[in-house]
């Protein structure tokens, strides 16, 4: 198949002029000839001018777009990675006086352990929603409004035999202020306080509850006295703040989403004076941790390599408390010199020197 290129575009291309290379569009041309870019033969003649040194006029190839994250170009590799944000939503305890949405934890009934283990869900009996404590209270105070709701949403939410099952809000208005309700499941009522993986169930799905009802800025959640156990508190903690985490850094325009981005803060309400701010904050410490993985492993090979992950090594131990990490990252030089021929031979194949990274954590007074 023969291409028939305008006498201008091919003077242009063939003839050097002393305002322009001898493979870029004059000005005079720029404007006929960007339409014929469309065609495939055109368009294999304009890569290979690009990749000989020529250029396009900038409007027809343009590659100045800010991005809107660190990452490498020709000449140099990435150096740092960028770490997303912790959640700015605030998990204390309190109570639901001024909460928007209110979580209110349930019971189905305890297991009986004569019952078939062979049974369908559908072949189960339905027993009676546990309301206990401050939900049995706000149910009184509500009249009936949570069994109502429980009832309704029988077929799937079956009075809160799931771990981590919740029903859709009942809106009820007090004081001329809107105020939702939302059931969630705690599972069959134990003879023992709630085991960790319940209640990391539990923390997920207060998360995404208050991630999915939008327009609130603050949520509580009542719990019985099931959950009052410290360990259980830090388990709900990390759960939580794990599932409020969402990674942005490659993302643009209506691709951002920003978990729960309304919410200032969600109260744990509990029939316990004891002090949970320590339960909750190491909670939020292993969150942060997860977090920090998954930026790692989410991080593209344009971004991650051995000279931002170094970095990222470095500025953990910089910014962590009371200097309890440190870090030293050995190069290329320094490796050659302990004898480390199998881990060079490996790196050899990157594009960026070697680093090895040792952290060592010690923590401040006596170590339990």
């Amino acid at each position: 198949m023969r291409t028939i290129f305008p006498r201008a575009v091919l003077l242009t291309i063939l003839r050097p002029s002393s305002s322009a290379s001898a493979f870029s569009l004059s000005s005079s041309t720029a404007a006929s000839s960007t339409s014929l870019l469309a065609s495939p033969s055109l368009k294999s003649l304009s890569l290979s001018r690009i990749a000989r040194g020529g250029s396009l006029t900038p409007s027809a190839l343009s590659m100045t777009k800010e991005r809107p994250f660190q990452t490498w170009s020709y000449d140099s590799p990435c150096e740092t990675m960028d770490w997303n944000p912790d959640s700015k939503v605030s998990l204390l305890v309190g109570d639901e006086a001024d909460a928007d949405l209110v979580i209110v934890g349930v019971f189905a009934p305890a297991i009986d352990e004569d019952s078939s283990e062979e049974e369908t869900e559908a072949e189960k009996e339905l027993g009676p929603l546990v309301l206990a404590e401050r939900a049995a209270e706000l149910d009184e105070k509500l009249e009936g409004l949570l069994k109502e709701l429980a009832a309704e949403n029988g077929k799937e939410f079956r009075n809160g035999e799931e771990a981590g099952g919740v029903t859709p809000a009942a809106r009820v208005v007090e004081g001329g202020k809107a105020k939702r309700y939302v059931l969630l499941g705690l599972g069959p009522l134990p003879k023992d306080p709630i085991d960790s993986v319940t209640a990391m169930k539990l923390g997920a799905s207060v998360a995404s509850s208050i991630h999915t009802h939008k327009s609130i800025t603050k949520a509580a959640v009542i719990l019985p006295s099931q959950l009052t156990d410290a360990s259980t508190i830090q388990h709900f903690s990390t759960a939580f703040y794990t599932n409020l985490y969402s990674d942005n850094r490659y993302r643009t325009g209506k691709k951002v989403e920003v978990k729960a981005e309304s919410v200032e803060s969600v109260s744990i309400s509990l029939p316990s004076s004891e002090d949970y701010t320590s339960a909750i904050q190491t909670g939020l410490y292993l969150a942060r941790g997860v977090s920090m993985t998954k930026d790692i492993v989410n991080a593209p090979h344009n971004i991650l390599n051995s000279v931002s992950l170094a970095d990222t090594a470095m500025r953990l131990a910089v910014e962590s408390e009371d200097g309890c990490i440190t870090c030293e990252i050995l190069g290329k030089d320094e490796c050659e010199e302990r004898g480390m021929g199998a881990y060079l031979g490996v790196a050899r194949g990157a594009e960026t020197e070697p680093k090895f990274i040792h952290l060592v954590y010690k923590p401040k007074g006596e170590v339990k």
